[in-house]
């Protein structure tokens, strides 16, 4: 069993109402156990290719698949499919949502992380701001810019690592397993960003703390993710931040 297999395994059957693809975010409405539910997850792009094979082959006719069946687009090689899928299986996975405080990655990988040598895959703001607390500050990103690593760098740099974030697209590209395998025993693993499942299967496999998100007004959300919002946009529609802790690790280090 893969984490994938393992996420989809967990997941509640829910009736499709909505999807919607926008140019950042996807996001997925579903009904479970007769509550209304959204999920989020990045949008992938693939090759812009107007005239071939379709990016969603079901288009248009996508909200008459069951939940599990929309979340098992996760599997697939298209990556507009996998970010349905991503979306669809956040929408399913069981909550506790009350039990998930809301908390700033950023503050957790900068006191975590001071003094020490930092990972993180994938680009996000807060590194900038971060990278004078670290001892070293390593940054992986699939199309890297001036300072930052390529992906191919992943196996020889996440084993150094003292903390290692890690962005929950890579669920959707199908390496967070991977990467999670490379982190160096004694190092905390953090998986960040409003992709990330919220799922204690995660730890299973080496994480320690989730950061995803929770939609809280549907119709906000789904409007704005149509109309090409970024994240800022879509957070600000309705959508909370929300935390999961591996608490065994992470209260030993000081951190709650």
């Amino acid at each position: 069993m893969s984490l994938i297999d393992d996420l989809l395994a967990s997941a509640l059957e829910g009736e499709v109402l909505d999807v919607r693809i926008g140019l950042h975010w996807t996001a997925v409405v579903a009904e479970v156990a007769g509550q209304r539910r959204c999920g989020l997850a990045s949008t992938l792009q693939g090759p812009s290719d107007h005239t071939g094979e379709p990016d969603i082959p079901e288009a248009g006719r996508l909200a008459t698949y069951s939940g599990l069946e929309l979340a098992s687009l996760l599997r697939s090689e298209s990556p507009l499919q996998r970010s349905v899928g991503g979306a669809a299986l956040n929408a399913l996975l069981p909550r506790q949502v009350g039990e998930w405080p809301a908390q700033n990655a950023e503050q957790v990988i900068a006191s975590l992380g001071a003094g020490k040598t930092i990972a993180i895959v994938g680009r996000f703001p807060f590194a900038r701001r971060i990278g004078h607390l670290a001892k070293e500050l390593l940054v992986l990103e699939r199309d890297p810019r001036p300072g930052e690593l390529p992906e191919a760098a992943a196996a020889d740099v996440i084993p150094r690592a003292d903390l290692l974030a890690i962005t929950g697209m890579t669920l959707l590209n199908h390496t967070l397993e991977q990467l999670l395998a490379l982190a160096a025993p004694g190092a905390t693993v953090l998986v960040v960003g409003p992709t990330t499942p919220l799922s204690p299967i995660l730890f299973e496999y080496g994480a320690h703390m989730l950061s995803g998100s929770v939609v809280t007004n549907i119709e906000a959300v789904i409007g704005a993710v149509s109309q090409g919002a970024n994240f800022r946009q879509v957070h600000k529609a309705g959508v909370r931040l929300a935390t999961l802790r591996r608490h065994d690790r992470l209260k030993r280090q000081g951190s709650g």
